[in-house]
C-alpha cells in the first residue's frame, strides 16, 4: 500500500504565501550579508597612510629621470593643481588639454605669482591615451605636466583620489578629460574659496591651511536638459537625485559635475577617507564634508555635453549600489572617518 505525500496541491496553495515570504526574507538577508561583507572588504583595502608613500615615481620621457611622488601632507609647492582622470580618451583629451594649457600659460605670463601643475591619471587605458599624455609632458616639461599610470582600470573615483594624494597645489581642481566645462570657470570656484577663507580669517591667510570645497554645478541647466532628454532618462535622473538625497542629505544640487575645487587642507581630510572607486565618490565627498564640518559651496559653471560619455544603464545600477554602500559603510561604522 503506497504512502500518501502530505504535500497535496491544496496544502501547497495554502502555504504558498508563507513559502514566498520566507524566500523573500532569505534573499533580503542574503543581500544584506553580501553588502556588509563587501563594505568590510572595501575598508580592508583602504589605507589612510597611502598619501605618505615615497616608493612611486613620475617618469620624465625627456630626461629619463624618475621623480618621487609628492604627498598631500607636504607643504604646497604650486598654487594650483589640476587633476584629470582619463580612460580611453585619445580623441577627447587633446582638445581639453590644449584649451587648459593655453589658459594656464597665459595666466602665468600675466601673473608671476601663479604657478600650476597638471596631473593626468591614466586609468588603465587600452588606446593611445598614455602616449598622448606623455607627449604633453615632453612639450610642457615634467614640472608642469605629470602622468600617473594606474596600470589597470580602477574607476574615476580612484583615479582622482590618486591624483589628489600626490599633488603639490594650494588649490586642487578636478576636471573631466572631455573638456565639457569651460576651463576659465575655475576662476569662479577660486573666488568662492578665497571669499570663504577671508570670512574665516580677516588677516592674510594661506588658503592651503583652510578646509573649503566648491562644487561646480549644472543645476541651472536642469530645465533645458529636461526638455531635451527622453522621458526615461529624466525619470532615471530624478530617481537618482532622490537616492542621492537619502544617501548624503541636502546641500548640493549637482553632485555629479566633474568640476570641483578643494583647498589642500580639505583634500587631505577628504581623499584619505574616500572609499568608493567609481561613480559615486562625488556623493561620498558631500557626505564626508558634512561629517568633517568642511564648508561647501556650489557655483554655476558653463557646461557642454561632449559625445563619448561612458555612462551606461549598467553604470546607473552600479551608482545605486554605491549609494547604498555609503549609508551602510558609514551608518554601521564599518568605514571609519580619519581626522
Amino acid at each position: 500500500m503506497g504512502s500518501t505525500s502530505p504535500w497535496t496541491m491544496s496544502t501547497i496553495v495554502f502555504h504558498l504565501p508563507l513559502l514566498l515570504s520566507s524566500l523573500a526574507l532569505a534573499l533580503i538577508l542574503g543581500f544584506a550579508i553580501f553588502l556588509f561583507e563587501y563594505a568590510r572588504r572595501i575598508d580592508s583595502h583602504h589605507s589612510p597612510n597611502e598619501a605618505s608613500s615615497r616608493s612611486l615615481f613620475f617618469d620624465d620621457p625627456s630626461s629619463l629621470e624618475k621623480i618621487p611622488y609628492p604627498s598631500i601632507y607636504d607643504p604646497a609647492e604650486k598654487y594650483m593643481s589640476l587633476i584629470i582622470p582619463a580612460y580611453n580618451e585619445e580623441h577627447r583629451l587633446p582638445g581639453a588639454l590644449d584649451e587648459t594649457m593655453n589658459y594656464l600659460q597665459k595666466r602665468a605670463a600675466r601673473d608671476k605669482s601663479f604657478s600650476y601643475e597638471v596631473l593626468i591619471i591614466d586609468d588603465g587605458s587600452t588606446d593611445r591615451t598614455t602616449k598622448i599624455a606623455f607627449d604633453y609632458v615632453r612639450k610642457y616639461k615634467i614640472d608642469n605636466v605629470r602622468v600617473i599610470p594606474l596600470g589597470k582600470n580602477h574607476g574615476k573615483g580612484e583615479a582622482i583620489r590618486k591624483g589628489m594624494l600626490h599633488s603639490r597645489g594650494e588649490l586642487l581642481l578636478m576636471l573631466d578629460a572631455d573638456g565639457a566645462t569651460k576651463i576659465t570657470d575655475l576662476e569662479k570656484l577660486e573666488s568662492e574659496i578665497h571669499a570663504a577663507v577671508k570670512t574665516e580669517n580677516q588677516s592674510t591667510p594661506r588658503i592651503s591651511d583652510y578646509a573649503v570645497v566648491v562644487f561646480g554645478s549644472r543645476a541651472h541647466l536642469e530645465k533645458q536638459a529636461l526638455a531635451s532628454r527622453k522621458w526615461y532618462r529624466n525619470f532615471l535622473m530624478k530617481g537618482f537625485h532622490l537616492v542621492v538625497l537619502l544617501a548624503a542629505g541636502p546641500g548640493i544640487r549637482d553632485t555629479q559635475c566633474g568640476f570641483k575645487m578643494f583647498t589642500r587642507a580639505a583634500t587631505r581630510k577628504l581623499f584619505t577617507n574616500v572609499r568608493l572607486k567609481r561613480w559615486c565618490f562625488d556623493v561620498e565627498l558631500v557626505y564626508l564634508c558634512k561629517k568633517l564640518n568642511i564648508p561647501m559651496a556650489e557655483v554655476s559653471v558653463n557646461w557642454t555635453e561632449i559625445p563619448g560619455s561612458k555612462v551606461r544603464m549598467t553604470s546607473i545600477i552600479h551608482m545605486l549600489f554605491e549609494l547604498v554602500l555609503i549609508r551602510l559603510g558609514y551608518g554601521l561604522n564599518i568605514w571609519k572617518i580619519y581626522t
